[in-house]
């Protein structure tokens, strides 16, 4: 088994999904009492959030980078950054480790492409739905990837960092959440990405207007997949 290295605490509640699916999925292809062999690095998010803020992403990429080499010192043989938005600065935290990061648009990208489905929304916070980042390596990879109105953009990043990131589901946001992708449906999209690692916390993928994928659950799989040897991990360009 491969050893997987976690850059979390991006939010440490999307963090924990990462930890309970990655072992039980391991479990589940082992069998008995089989677990993941990983390491997690947790960073403060509150100083990632103030980068954001300031739009020093540059600063970020240094913080995560050092992160990706310490994993990588400590035996680490991928890394995950278990967060959507920061894999803004992935090339520059790929550049730092001569280990392979899986990266989660592409892989989520995959995901669509293996269901037929290339038109998705994407619901994420404001950074990922507007940087370009997401669009542009989706769009590169063939996924013509929807976002909400600049109203509904401010509304589930909202719902993100004021509640998910602190634990809380309120069944009102839920009702937000799925009302933009109802709305998206009748403008055609065939499809919806949960695009941030927390709003695994709020929607179910099985109880959605249309077929979902759920951005946290198939990074997990990915790493999954690279440490028990089926499958390579995706190296970001630089």
């Amino acid at each position: 088994m491969r050893r997987i290295g976690f850059i979390g605490g991006m939010s440490f509640e999307s963090t924990a999904v990462y930890y309970r699916l990655i072992n039980e999925m391991v479990r589940d292809r082992l069998g008995g009492l089989a677990s993941a062999d990983l390491l997690l690095h947790s960073v403060n998010f509150a100083d990632v959030v103030e980068m954001q803020k300031a739009g020093r992403w540059d600063l970020a990429a240094r913080h995560l980078a050092r992160s990706a080499a310490s994993l990588e010192a400590a035996g680490a043989e991928c890394v995950l950054i278990c967060t959507n938005t920061m894999h803004l600065v992935a090339s520059e935290v790929q550049a730092s480790v001569d280990i392979p990061l899986i990266h989660i648009i592409d892989e989520t990208a995959k995901a669509l492409k293996s269901n037929g489905l290339k038109r998705p929304l994407l619901l994420a916070t404001r950074y990922t739905m507007e940087h370009g980042f997401y669009t542009d390596r989706m769009a590169a990879l063939g996924v013509d990837v929807l976002v909400p109105d600049a109203e509904d953009r401010t509304a589930i990043h909202s719902i993100i960092f004021n509640e998910l990131c602190a634990g809380t589901v309120f069944d009102a946001s839920r009702d937000c959440a799925i009302a933009m992708i109802e709305k998206a449906k009748a403008t055609g999209a065939d499809s919806i990405i949960l695009g941030c690692t927390e709003i695994c916390l709020l929607l179910d993928p099985k109880n959605l207007p249309l077929p979902c994928a759920d951005s946290t659950a198939i990074h997990a799989q990915a790493a999954v997949d690279f440490a028990l040897g089926k499958g390579e991990a995706n190296q970001v360009a630089a």
